[in-house]
């Protein structure tokens, strides 16, 4: 009875620590996860930031429109006046 009083706190001790190595896994698994999903967030958000939706493709070549025909009628304007554009 002795050898079992001797050998229980050591047989707790290792019993809790084979129990809060799970714990720790499980921590550490949880924040490993955290930051690679921040990692795919942060790629995510440059990947948008270099590549551009059809809408805003759209919108550009809109503008650019609008923009050449403005030059235009300002040339055809200064070509009445019998300016050079």
């Amino acid at each position: 009875m002795s050898v079992f009083r001797r050998f229980a706190p050591v047989a707790a001790v290792i019993a809790g620590s084979l129990m809060l190595q799970g714990c720790l896994v499980g921590a550490v698994v949880g924040t490993g996860a955290a930051v690679v999903g921040t990692g795919f967030k942060v790629v995510g958000a440059g990947v948008d930031a270099v590549t551009t939706s059809d809408e805003e493709t759209r919108a550009k070549r809109e503008r650019d429109q609008r923009d050449y025909e403005r030059e235009q009628r300002r040339c055809e304007e200064r070509q009445r006046r019998g300016r050079s554009c």
